[in-house]
């Protein structure tokens, strides 16, 4: 959910910004379709070690998290300067980091009664669906309620890292969230981030320029990657023994 501090930059300057880059999502799309295949890869990669050889699989997850983490914020300062040539290699090493970390999630969903395969291709396919509805709404939004929309989208993303952050810390000490409390928490962020897409194609065309598609590729993918982690997760715990 690096996307929050996407949100933080963007809201401040869209405020004092008109429509600057009325293409650049048409520009990206190819990007971000790319970076998704690429993570599909990466999370194939993951579960053939989950298969094989899962007692290297943790350590490998945290080391490509970490580096997840830290190339994403040298990615998205090095698209946001217009060197393309150096961030579409870093763009494209990070979706295949993403995957490895998504194959963990896909696993557990994979093995979930009620889930399987057809529980991971639903979730891409609402993930399609999303984009699909709202592209027409976020391209068609008032400038009065599209930046009251990114507000509300920027607050509830924070209040959502916190619960997520919680939830990981306590497990640590062996306190699990209940089925109900996982359902609520999971079916919020699938709204969360389902408004985030709608966000992205109000925002983004007032943030960057056309020849900044890049970034703004890399913004799409966080959404639709962490739209399609709280969808897993919604159908998981609706089927948690």
């Amino acid at each position: 959910m690096s996307n929050t501090s996407n949100f933080r930059t963007a809201l401040r300057e869209a405020k004092t910004q008109a429509l600057i880059g009325p293409n650049v999502i048409r520009n990206a799309l190819p990007f971000l379709g790319g970076g998704l295949v690429l993570t599909a890869l990466g999370t194939y990669g993951g579960l053939g070690v989950l298969q094989t050889n899962p007692g290297i699989f943790m350590p490998t997850f945290f080391a490509a998290l970490v580096a997840e983490l830290v190339l994403y914020f040298v990615v998205r300062g090095v698209a946001e300067k217009g060197n393309n040539a150096l961030a579409l290699p870093l763009l494209a090493t990070y979706s295949l980091l993403s995957g490895y970390t998504l194959s963990g999630i896909v696993y557990t969903a994979l093995g979930s009664q009620g889930v399987g395969i057809a529980g991971v291709g639903i979730a891409a396919l609402a993930c399609g669906v999303t984009f699909i509805v709202a592209r027409p709404i976020g391209s068609n939004l008032s400038d009065q309620d599209g930046m009251a929309l990114t507000k509300t989208i920027q607050l509830a993303m924070i209040a959502l890292i916190v619960v997520v952050v919680a939830q990981l810390l306590l497990s640590f000490f062996g306190i699990y969230t209940p089925s109900w409390l996982e359902i609520g928490i999971s079916a919020f962020g699938v709204f969360l981030f389902a408004g985030a897409a709608v966000v992205d194609f109000f925002l983004l065309p007032r943030v960057y320029r056309d020849d900044q598609y890049l970034p703004a590729a890399l913004s799409m993918y966080l959404t639709y990657i962490n739209l399609f982690i709280f969808i897993l997760r919604l159908l998981i715990a609706f089927n948690r023994d």
